[in-house]
């Protein structure tokens, strides 16, 4: 017979089971239940009279079939079926939606000649969380998967120990020891502890979280084996569960090699009477979802930090087109009347400051991934080589330049000019993260190939990439300079050292080319920035051309429909109109125009806004004009050339826009038309 202290363990063992929120069933090869938890009529239902030792496992099916869990159908059809399947003995899962919504996970375990282990789970919550932790589930799952063969040997080697436990202690040890590894083969990690606070037992998976065994742990206290940071963090819980509460919560730790994890952990206390005796722990590793979500947090951060940057963006375009505009039509003016001098010593440095803003808002433009690239193979051994040249003169005689460079040429998807300014952006900014005593700067380029889990990590396409590294031996960064790198005018520099859109512009350049971009960097040991981009096949060989056309001279008159919604910017582009020896006719949205081309037959060219109010934009405007005058030339001006709609014979102007470039599109446009419009005749 067991003796009372085997006994104890035993019922402790029953307890815990009785405490899991999942349903177990045994039940024999007649088949007949043997065995459950007290979860089996919490979980499913089923009345205390039906669950009992001996009863049918086709009275379960039965009563379920009576209550419309299977659905629609005939009664003993649907029992005939799920019997049919049950004395199969096969192992199955599958999940079944019950009439109140609620949401089951059953797993059959077949125990071989001898019946079968039936478990059932309520997943409802979980699936109506899987989205956000998608991730973590397919992990799970997997490490499931891969353990459900042991399992599956666990569960026969305990069934046998269990029927032996009425006849010897023996038996009991072996049943202890097949639960112990049971729980040690679940990818969860499950403790318990005694009301001093003192492990008694901790399953392999809890022991190998915290960097030891499970026999380290048992005889030890909490605070001993967390360590001192993460028991500041349970303290208050673990006294709510000595007190009788069930508690969950999430807390952290930093393991040897430095890296912090996270786990979320439910406690259950166990009660002798009304006192607490101890409580059992069930904990998940939760550091991949944390990172998840703070990788989603921080592109949403980034993608609303530069929706309102091209907002600024596009007005301060608005502003910049009446600045420059104003001024090159003033010294235009003073120029014309013998004042040249007085232009060159007020205007001149006018325009070159509101040059320089255009050059800014082109800045933050590449940063919110609205500025124009010119997408194209580009072979980058060679690109990053004739950049070095440039490097070891600008660097400076401290800073040892390294490059790594392809054997082989190697392409990548991109705009090979703004692939040179972001490295040399890096390459300047670790100068002065190494000044003033210097170090090595390592430019590194090689391929690499991106699967699926860290592809969705970083909103990338899986499939095969360029990857671009810039090492230096610098200051490094602290964590809090770290978490801010990527954002538009943050500097640690001192004032007036730099605009803090260095990094920015890199960030949309490498985003807007398809690609990905990160920082890893230490205080006192120095920086990587690792970016990737799409990798191409080399460009096909081109034709030769032939020798180019010879230009065709534009009407030198034409009556041009101006439609801009902003009254300065408006008036000023009808004043570059005007100098250019047009006729102008003027419309504030797109409503007007329409109007005007209507009744207007003389109109030659539409000059319109790409962006207006009233439902009605550039793109649209043009689309409209040409049911009713079929080929209507057009050119389209844009604040930023996200906002203009690809048109084939519509050229884009980007503000601010000069009187040159406006010329060269209607002369494009006007003589395009006329081409199309001559008869053969007059070919001839």
């Amino acid at each position: 017979m067991p003796s009372p202290q085997d006994r104890r363990r035993y019922d402790l063992l029953l307890a815990g089971l009785d405490l899991l929120d999942q349903a177990i069933a045994v039940f024999d090869a007649e088949p007949k239940l043997v065995a459950w938890n007290q979860a089996l009529s919490r979980l499913l239902d089923f009345p205390p009279e039906l669950v009992r030792e001996g009863t049918p496992f086709e009275a379960f099916v039965r009563f379920n079939a009576e209550r419309g869990e299977y659905g629609d159908g005939e009664i003993e059809k649907l029992v005939a079926e799920r019997m049919a399947a049950a004395r199969s003995f096969q192992p199955h899962y599958f999940e079944r939606q019950r009439p109140n919504g609620q949401i089951l996970a059953v797993r059959g375990v077949p125990i071989p000649n001898l019946g079968f282990v039936s478990l059932w789970t309520d997943i409802t919550e979980l699936r109506r969380n899987e989205r956000l932790i998608e991730e973590q589930n397919l992990q799970l799952e997997a490490r499931v998967r891969e353990r459900t063969q042991e399992l599956a040997r666990a569960y026969q080697e305990l069934r046998e120990a269990q029927h032996e436990l009425e006849a010897t202690a023996e038996a009991l040890a072996y049943s202890e020891a097949r639960l112990r590894l049971i729980l040690d083969s679940i990818p969860a990690m499950v403790a318990y502890v005694d009301r001093d606070q003192r492990y008694r037992y901790a399953n392999r998976v809890y022991a190998e979280w915290f960097e030891t065994t499970p026999e380290a742990i048992v005889g030890q206290t909490i605070a001993e084996v967390v360590g001192a940071e993460a028991y500041a963090q349970i303290e208050t819980h673990l006294e709510r569960a000595l007190a009788g509460e069930r508690v969950t919560y999430e807390y952290h730790r930093t393991r040897a090699n430095g890296k912090r994890v996270f786990a979320r952990s439910t406690v259950v206390p166990e009660k002798r009477g009304e006192e607490v005796v101890g409580f059992f722990v069930l904990s998940f590793d939760i550091t991949e979802q944390r990172a998840q979500q703070e990788a989603l947090i921080q592109a949403q951060k980034m993608e609303a930090v530069g929706q309102l940057t091209g907002g600024i963006a596009h007005d301060f375009n608005n502003l910049l087109t009446i600045i420059l505009g104003n001024l090159e039509a003033l010294d235009e003016a003073l120029t014309a009347r013998g004042l040249a001098s007085l232009a060159r010593e007020h205007i001149a440095p006018a325009v070159r400051a509101t040059r320089r803003g255009v050059d800014l808002v082109k800045r933050l433009l590449t940063f919110s991934r609205r500025q124009p690239m010119a997408l194209a193979p580009v072979e980058v051994g060679e690109r990053v080589r004739g950049l070095g040249v440039l490097l070891a003169r600008t660097l400076g005689e401290l800073v040892t330049l390294d490059l790594r460079l392809p054997e082989t040429p190697l392409y990548a998807h991109t705009d090979g000019h703004q692939l040179e300014n972001a490295l040399l952006n890096l390459a300047l900014n670790a100068r002065d993260a190494m000044a003033p005593s210097g170090g090595t700067l390592t430019i590194r380029v090689l391929p690499c190939e991106i699967f699926a889990d860290l592809a969705e990590r970083y909103g990338l396409t899986p499939g095969r990439y360029v990857q671009f590294d810039v090492i230096d031996t610098g200051c490094g960064m602290a964590p809090e300079v770290l978490a801010h790198a990527f954002e538009p005018f943050f500097t640690t520099k001192p004032f007036g050292r730099g605009s803090g859109l260095g990094l920015a512009m890199v960030y949309g350049f490498v985003r807007q080319s398809g690609g990905a971009i990160r920082i890893r960097s230490e205080p006192g040991v120095g920086t990587t920035v690792t970016f990737v981009l799409p990798q191409c096949e080399p460009p096909a060989p081109s034709s030769d051309p032939g020798p180019a056309a010879k230009p065709e001279t534009a009407p030198c008159a034409l009556t041009v429909l101006l439609v801009e919604d902003e009254p300065e910017v408006r008036h000023l582009l009808r004043q570059m109109l005007m100098r250019l020896g047009h006729r102008v006719l003027e419309a504030e949205n797109g409503a007007e125009a329409l109007e005007l081309i209507e009744h207007v037959a003389e109109i030659d060219v539409v000059v319109t806004d790409a962006v207006m109010p009233g439902g009605c934009d550039g793109g649209t405007l043009i689309a409209r004009a040409r049911t009713v005058r079929p080929g209507l030339p057009a050119v389209l001006v844009s604040g930023y050339w996200h906002e203009a709609p690809a048109l084939p014979d519509v050229p884009a102007l980007a503000k601010p826009v000069s009187q040159a470039a406006l010329a060269e599109a209607l002369r494009s446009v006007t003589i395009a038309h006329v081409a199309q419009t001559v008869t053969p005749e007059e070919k001839r």
